[in-house]
């Protein structure tokens, strides 16, 4: 054995090694350096040290720079790539909106049946679907129930993300560390981890987090104080836009009754006034029925206009006809929409939307404004513009980019989106489950079944190779790549064994289900400072030496880490989805610590107990 407290030529690389993964932990734990410079460089790091100390591995070839950037190409990361691109598909035609929207109307009338309904949802999607579009969709609607019921945002967003968490530990898609750990076995020459092998066990843990986070958890993060300021309002409720609907002969608008003071119809949109003629009717409004000719006054966030502009009954793209410009007959692919301020020497100060020569320059048509100071209540077409207004625009994609050169209009950054193909909804759904399904029935491996869906996807239309590309995540494809890089190197110096003989001997003489439990929470505290791609492959390897050396199938040390890995509770940087959420429920980082930190001791103990059980250990 190598002498490791004596630094020789044969020992370098293994000393080496674990100095660079070392770095790597430091260094994506602290974040003071960029993920994508640190990814970089552990992998140039391998590079040059494995040139210069070459390493042969068990089956007798040198370690080659081949085989420390074959992470690249490595069959899970595809995976998951190709699974970013579906869902983002599934985001961008708004597939699952339905779903949504049924909830949210259901939670009208129930709305603390409908918060544990749409954990149980979230939750179950998640177990198929990326869980950051799942957060993001249900985010609003959960917190809107909060509100209903008169508890703190607190009290329920944390256990979204949690939840979407456990749901992403039951199946073999539902988290990429999972993809990540069954390809390192899989590389070992075993059979690869099928679509439910590990959902059974997976679901006791789950069920247990999961009591625990809606029945405890509400009662331990007390109701934070919320900002009054109004930017913290729009950053929890959505920021507002002032919008107006002018009902046309014959629209679907035409007819409606008030009732209670509200129109059903537009229970989404807070109605600010109807203006018929020279007449402002302000709320509330009673036995007022619409006609045409009327403009109705409301206010609504981005989201509510662009979804009615999107759907094929829209009251409000015929409307949208007080610009010079006109979208409502553009393809809704070539439409983006953008948000942009109004500079403080504008040429549009003191003008309104008609009189601006210089706004229909643009190509881009205005479908609402923002006033920070307070909200309006006038018709669009009549307010004149101040430094400062935010407008909503709409326009053909080529038009809106030209809009950077355009001094009178400050366009925000990230804001521009393009609009939703709701129209391939419902072939986008299909395209989803037949992916599943292949996947699921085993009928060709998960990295087939993905990167073909994630073609179709492209090909139906469902979105573009921009928006595609867009949905890569450039952070996740260089941390697993590196993350393999670090496997592959700690297997090759002989690290992994060295590790799993240190885990042994340190627990000599202790039952499996010990060095299990141990292993489990070594890896979970871990991944909450780490990442659970990174944590997942760097234990892997060690998990399957473990067991090798144990005598034990390594499928179960390997399902070890896979659970442990996604205990990403105690920290907000631990998941991606913490991250989501913290604005919303006003968290700090304590709040992850003290309602995270029981949900892993939880999590170990049922394991501890349940896992030994269920594999007769």
């Amino acid at each position: 054995m190598i002498q490791l407290f004596e630094i020789t030529a044969a020992n370098i690389p293994l000393w080496a090694c674990f100095a660079i993964i070392i770095f790597a932990i430091i260094s994506y734990a602290a974040e003071k350096i960029s993920l994508e410079v640190t990814s970089l460089a552990i992998i140039a790091a391998f590079l040059v040290l494995f040139n210069f100390f070459p390493v042969v591995m068990d089956d007798g070839k040198t370690l080659s720079s081949v085989d420390l950037l074959a992470g690249f190409a490595n069959p899970a990361l595809i995976t998951i790539l190709s699974l970013l691109v579906i869902g983002q598909a599934l985001f961008q035609t708004g597939a699952l909106d339905g779903v949504a929207q049924m909830v949210s109307r259901v939670g009208e009338k129930h709305p603390q049946m409908t918060i544990a309904i749409v954990f149980l949802i979230a939750g179950t999607v998640s177990a198929f679907l990326n869980n950051t579009p799942v957060v993001i969709m249900f985010l609003p609607i959960i917190i809107g129930l909060a509100r209903k019921i008169k508890i703190a945002e607190s009290r329920v967003a944390m256990s979204l993300s949690f939840i979407s968490i456990l749901g992403g530990m039951t199946t073999l898609i539902g988290s990429s560390s999972n993809l990540l750990a069954s390809s390192i076995i899989e590389k070992k020459g075993l059979p690869a981890i099928g679509f439910f092998d590990f959902t059974a066990p997976a679901l006791m843990l789950a069920a247990v987090g999961a009591i625990y986070v809606i029945f405890i958890m509400p009662h331990i993060l007390k109701s934070n104080e919320k900002a009054t300021d109004e930017a913290a309002v729009n950053s929890a409720r959505g920021k507002q836009f002032l919008a107006q609907i002018r009902l046309c002969q014959d629209g679907p608008l035409i007819g409606m009754e008030s009732k209670f003071g509200l129109f059903p119809e537009l229970r989404d949109m807070t109605i600010r006034s109807v203006n018929r003629g020279y007449q402002t009717i302000l709320p509330p409004f009673e036995d007022l029925t619409l006609r045409a000719g009327d403009v109705v006054i409301v206010a609504a966030t981005r989201d509510i206009l662009t979804s009615n502009f999107n759907d094929k009954n829209s009251f409000i793209r015929a409307s949208f006809d007080y610009g010079t410009n006109s979208t409502t007959d553009l393809d809704p692919a070539d439409l983006t929409m953008v948000e942009a301020i109004v500079a403080p020497a504008s040429r549009m100060i003191g003008q309104t939307i008609n009189q601006s020569n210089n706004l229909a320059a643009t190509g881009a048509t205005v479908l609402g404004i923002q006033r920070r100071k307070r909200m309006m209540r006038q018709a669009i077409d009549e307010i004149r513009l101040e430094a400062g207004d935010v407008l909503l625009l709409l326009g053909r994609r080529a038009d809106i980019f030209g809009m950077r050169t355009f001094r009178d209009l400050l366009v925000l950054e990230w804001s521009a989106a393009d609009m939703p193909l709701l129209s391939h909804a419902r072939r986008t759904l299909v395209i989803f489950g037949v992916t599943i399904a292949l996947a699921a029935l085993n009928i060709v491996p998960i990295v087939i079944s993905a990167f073909i869906g994630a073609l179709v996807m492209i090909a139906t239309g469902s979105l573009n190779i921009r928006q595609a590309t867009r949905a890569i995540d450039r952070k996740i494809f260089l941390l697993i790549g590196a993350a393999l890089a670090m496997s592959t190197a700690l297997e090759a110096v002989g690290g992994a064994s060295l590790i799993a003989d240190a885990v042994i001997s340190s627990l000599d003489g202790s039952p499996i289900w010990v060095i299990l439990s141990a292993f489990f929470i070594m890896i979970a505290i871990l991944t909450n400072f780490l990442s659970n791609h990174a944590t997942a492959v760097l234990f892997a390897p060690i998990a399957y030496d473990t067991a090798l050396k144990l005598g034990v199938e390594p499928q179960i040390f390997i399902y070890t880490v896979i659970f442990a890995a996604n205990c990403s509770f105690a920290t907000p940087i631990a998941y991606q989805t913490n991250l989501l959420v913290m604005s919303p429920g006003n968290y700090k980082f304590f709040d992850f610590v003290k309602a995270g930190v029981p949900l892993v001791i939880i999590m170990w103990l049922t394991f501890t107990i349940a896992i030994p059980y269920y594999y007769g250990l």
